[in-house]
């Protein structure tokens, strides 16, 4: 499958004839023209090589733009505005939020991306169950995979529309003609849907080939997902009668993949990226990753290393370098990021955050490169070292192996109360870093990107339990088992240096790259941040009691004004996602699907807060859908697409 990205551009044919996108009229008179005919479907190659140009349209397309950020990220409690204003609209629910987004420049998401990109892809699936139904192949290999795989594709973008926008137009055949006249079905017929359709895959599939591969790891992983979509706050209008049993086979299914996908050892060694197809891209942990590779001549390639990074180029003693990354810096981490982990027993903020870099363009005497030229200190509102939230060559600051000054030191919990919110400086999320690019201006990434793994696996279990509790059938205590084993693995283990750090910057560790030295240091400030000595005591994070919840949780609790054990235990499952997940492109359907996106944007998000309405739980209908819909052989009046409009929009 690494290679599936070659054969795309040809392959999005006959699948894609129908409207099974956006309705544009522009789209819809066009010519269409494609490279193979149906006839092609018919063969194992042709079956095959569908299947290949599926998964890139399904999988690895979205990744080489922002449509994941805009999606899942923007406007949530994780991460708000960085320093670049492209997508700033989608994180603050401003005026501008509509059926047409407004544009602020030319990397700006529009309204109908997602949705259109969806469905191409639902499209490409409807030909692959066709093709794999109809062929007469006696290989199960060619037939009952391909047909499995392509009943996991369709319901895999059918759960993100249903998750994005509700009630959506389903359309489960291949279309000859242009189609105009479509409806919106319920969500309760849309998850019904998916629900089928990954029952299909997983009666279909074996469990070879994963992450690379959909197996049925894959399809049980995400099948627990539809069920716990349809038994969350979002449909407690229709759902009671189907909640009980669907809670339970979340349990079910989820116990079955976490038997056969175990944690990795170390949470930092998900993201100690070096190399295409290296050990990370492989662990067991992982359920499906969008795969791609190092070859220039594919498509697009993986974006995502450029959007939550702090521009660091622009600092004194600072330039861009490879290692380093090229810094878009679309999304900033929030407070509620910095503020929700155990800074000093839990691994896993210093294992996905950058906090330092080294000047590599010095100037003047005093510095050479190499020297510490950026710290991020993480500390908490009870410290008061701090005078200033930037040190300009403040000797009160010192690195402790020079002696010396730091250029430029951010200060989280600083007495002039401006904090990491008043900039655009922030310590970067660096789990998509790749340091194995062509050079320090290419946009191109080759690491795969991590869709599903286990541990999101136990999380989605515990939150079952957990409303399981609530319904009376089970005990809030034993939603403990699955977040604590998650928990286990965060900890600092006895003799682990705290202060290694590693990312995909470390795939180019070599001075001197185009000429230009390295930023990258294989060092946290988890020290600095925390003011504490050395230590390599094995540390301890399990939560022994639903009565006795962690600090970071209570205080989080406490804020949004949660009293019942459902709600602060459903706290804590959505705090405990934050820690493990976080900027995983999950986050914006979680809070949605529990209706605690207005609460925790409110809360925690500066630009979401003043806008952020209950009605933002869903996404608008795109304009150009809208535009494009029949009804009785004419296109829809104001007031039918207003009806077919999600409410408030």
């Amino acid at each position: 499958m690494k290679n599936y990205q070659k054969l795309y551009i040809s392959l999005m044919l006959v699948a894609t004839l129908v409207l099974s996108t956006s309705c544009n009229q522009d789209f819809l008179d066009e010519e269409l023209n494609t490279a193979y005919s149906k006839e092609y479907y018919k063969t194992e190659e042709g079956i095959q090589a569908l299947v290949v140009g599926t998964y890139y349209q399904v999988f690895a397309l979205d990744m080489n733009r922002e449509i994941p950020l805009t999606a899942t990220e923007s406007g949530t409690d994780e991460f708000h505005a960085g320093g670049d204003p492209s997508n700033h609209i989608w994180n603050s629910y401003s005026s501008g939020f509509k059926s047409f987004v407004t544009v602020s420049n030319a990397n700006t998401v529009a309204a109908n991306t997602n949705w259109d990109n969806l469905y191409i892809g639902i499209g490409n699936a409807n030909q692959l169950i066709e093709s794999a139904t109809a062929i007469t192949s006696t290989s199960d290999a060619i037939k009952k995979t391909a047909l499995g795989e392509g009943y996991f594709l369709r319901a895999y973008n059918y759960l993100k529309l249903v998750r994005q926008f509700g009630g959506v137009p389903l359309k489960l055949n291949v279309s000859t003609t242009v189609e105009l006249e479509f409806t919106r079905a319920t969500s309760e017929e849309v998850l019904k849907q998916v629900i089928a359709d990954f029952t299909q895959a997983y009666s279909l599939l074996s469990n070879t080939g994963f992450p690379a591969k959909i197996t049925k790891d894959a399809a049980a992983h995400y099948l627990a997902k539809a069920y716990l979509t349809r038994a969350s706050e979002i449909n407690d209008t229709w759902n009671s009668a189907t909640k009980t049993a669907d809670l339970q086979k979340v349990v079910s299914l989820s116990d079955e993949v976490i038997s056969r996908h175990p944690l990795a050892s170390n949470y930092g060694d998900l993201w100690n990226y070096t190399k295409t197809d290296d050990a990370n891209e492989k662990l067991p942990e992982l359920i499906l990753s969008a795969q791609f590779n190092a070859s220039q001549l594919t498509t697009g390639g993986n974006q995502q290393h450029l959007y939550f990074l702090s521009t660091y180029d622009q600092l004194p003693q600072m330039k861009r370098n490879l290692a380093g990354g090229r810094p878009f810096s679309r999304l900033a981490p929030t407070y509620f990021v910095y503020d929700v982990f155990d800074q000093v027993n839990d691994s896993r903020f210093w294992k996905s955050f950058q906090t330092k870099s080294i000047v590599n363009n010095k100037s003047g005497s005093y510095y050479v490169n190499g020297d510490l030229g950026i710290m991020y200190v993480i500390n908490k509102a009870t410290d008061t070292r701090f005078a200033t939230t930037v040190n300009n060559n403040n000797p009160a600051i010192l690195y402790s192996k020079t002696g010396k000054t730091i250029p430029s030191v951010y200060v989280a919990y600083a007495a002039d109360k401006k904090g990491l919110m008043a900039d655009v400086r922030f310590p970067s999320l660096s789990k998509f870093m790749d340091g194995n690019r062509i050079d320090l201006s290419n946009i191109k990434g080759s690491r795969d990107i991590i869709l599903a793994r286990s541990a999101e696996t136990y999380l989605m279990a515990a939150e079952a339990k957990v409303r399981l509790a609530k319904l009376g059938t089970a005990a809030f205590a034993d939603a403990l088992t699955y977040i604590n084993t998650v928990r286990t693995r965060a900890i600092y283990k006895g003799g682990e240096n705290r202060a290694a750090y590693t990312d995909g910057s470390a795939a180019w560790t070599v001075t001197g790259q185009a000429g230009i030295p390295i930023s990258f240091i294989p060092e946290n400030s988890y020290y600095e941040s925390n003011n504490i000595a050395p230590t390599t005591t094995a540390t301890n994070l399990t939560i022994a009691s639903i009565s006795a919840l962690p600090a970071s949780d209570l205080a989080v609790i406490a804020k949004l004004g949660y009293s019942s054990d459902y709600d602060r235990m459903l706290c804590l499952i959505l705090n405990e996602r934050t820690r493990e997940l976080c900027g995983e492109f999950h986050r914006w359907e979680d809070l949605s699907r529990t209706k605690t996106l207005v609460a925790r944007a409110k809360a925690y998000n500066i630009e979401a807060a003043p806008n952020v309405q209950d009605f933002h739980n869903l996404r608008p209908i795109p304009q150009t859908f809208l535009d494009g819909v029949f009804a009785s052989g004419k296109p829809l009046t104001a007031t039918e697409k207003q009806a077919m409009q999600n409410p408030g929009y």
